[in-house]
């Protein structure tokens, strides 16, 4: 039985990988900034009032877990903004950026005290940060916070290699959340499946790779 810990857990993704690992037997601490009642029936700790751009937060949330070691880190926590040429919008491009860059790296590193030999990170990226996979623009906010955010997590992972520590960067695929208003090609329990599936066959010898839900590598 492993200690899972998952940030942006009340909903979509994150909700299903505490699902998921709760019914497998793993204990599950769920991270949020509000709570919900499918998430409160589940039957996990769950840990509310937590922002993942705010220090402070970061550091109740380590105070919360008392010392305990989480054997996987889930950075799921992630917002969605679009922006386009024409539709230009500097503020949310930032916000993106605080959200999706800043806070799973924020997260980590306030948690490391946690993390031992064996343990992993995953931070939920897309494929959309992908300079060589984009060939329509727009979204700019969203492609460039997930291009920073990949690029946090590959020198995560050069420097908690050391320690036996892996890292993952994980395209959850397009899936129907609210963050995509309904509209995707699969459903968050599908995704969530083969993330973990992923996240099992982590270690240090595949650390810092760009997954697709699938199971295949993605291109930067």
């Amino acid at each position: 039985m492993s200690v899972i810990l998952i940030t942006g857990a009340s909903r979509g993704i994150g909700f299903e990988f505490a699902k998921q690992y709760k019914d497998r037997g793993d204990t599950v601490i769920a991270v949020c900034r509000k709570s919900n009642a499918s998430l409160d029936q589940l039957g996990v700790e769950v840990v509310t009032g937590i922002d993942v751009t705010n220090a402070e937060d970061i550091s109740k949330l380590k105070i919360a877990l008392n010392g305990r070691t989480i054997d996987i880190l889930i950075n799921n926590a992630g917002i969605f903004l679009n922006e386009s040429l024409d539709d230009m919008n500097f503020d949310t491009i930032i916000e993106q950026f605080k959200v999706n860059s800043v806070g799973p790296l924020r997260v980590t590193h306030g948690l490391l005290d946690c993390l031992i030999k064996g343990s992993k990170v995953g931070i939920v990226s897309s494929r959309m940060g992908s300079v060589e996979d984009n060939t329509s623009g727009s979204h700019y906010g969203y492609r460039m916070s997930k291009g920073a955010v990949n690029s946090a997590g590959k020198s995560l992972s050069n420097d908690l290699e050391p320690q036996g520590i892996a890292v993952a960067l994980l395209h959850p695929g397009y899936v129907r959340t609210e963050m995509t208003g309904g509209a995707g090609e699969i459903n968050a329990d599908q995704s969530a499946k083969g993330l973990i599936k992923i996240l099992d066959k982590l270690n240090v010898s595949n650390t810092g790779r760009f997954w697709h839900t699938n199971g295949s590598s993605l291109s930067w």
